[in-house]
């Protein structure tokens, strides 16, 4: 879900990522949303909108932070295990994160412990 709106070619940039497979062919399954309706929002705000029939277990934000580096660092929001916790993936690594969950491989705390010091998750 896109939040910021000021950086086109972020958006670009990160529609590109999430669009291009890994080395080993994995995409993530993903669907964009880029509404100007929901600019500026945060996480909170975010899970108030999810509806208790979503089945997926995470929540992608596109964000200032996010647009504002070229490693592209999605916020993305746990909406299983600690409804809420949040982790910045850098957008060719959120097939990582998004294939696991929700496959039931890992969870959500793997992924939380692996980031680096700056909080941000680069795949293992």
């Amino acid at each position: 879900m896109r939040t910021d709106f000021s950086a086109d070619d972020a958006w670009v940039s990160v529609r590109t990522a999430l669009y291009s497979p890994s080395r080993d062919g994995f995409l993530a399954n993903v669907a964009l949303v880029d509404d100007r309706r929901y600019e500026g929002l945060v996480p909170e705000q975010a899970l108030d909108l999810i509806v208790a029939e979503y089945r997926h277990p995470l929540l992608v934000l596109a964000d200032s932070v996010a647009f504002a580096s070229a490693e592209l660092p999605l916020l993305v929001v746990d909406l299983r295990g600690e409804r809420g916790r949040c982790v910045r993936v850098v957008a060719a690594e959120l097939w990582s994160i998004e294939n696991n969950l929700s496959e039931a491989n890992m969870d959500f705390e793997e992924f939380a412990g692996a980031v680096g010091d700056d909080g941000v998750f680069r795949g293992f």
